[in-house]
């Protein structure tokens, strides 16, 4: 299978059809295989790093409101009572 190139889309689909292929089963051979296996693991990690970054920064931004409401509260402890 040839690499993907962002300029013809269709370079994927149009090799899976040339005469004698599958369109359905593009060949793979075992090295091709073990190729997506290590380009899905890498996938899967960098999504992984992405979703702890993302739960940090909700973390922080939590912290931020957390400290944000105490600080009000500290400045103005009589609007804090009356709600």
């Amino acid at each position: 299978m040839s690499e993907f190139n962002p300029a013809d889309p269709f370079a994927f689909f149009s090799q899976m059809m040339k005469p004698g292929s599958n369109p359905f089963m593009p060949p793979l051979s075992e090295e091709e295989i073990d190729r997506k296996i290590v380009e899905c693991r890498t996938v899967e990690q960098w999504l992984s790093l992405q979703v702890g970054m993302l739960q940090m920064t909700i973390k922080t931004l939590e912290m931020q409101k957390a400290g944000l409401a105490a600080f009000k509260q500290g400045l103005d402890p009589k609007s804090s009572e009356n709600s």
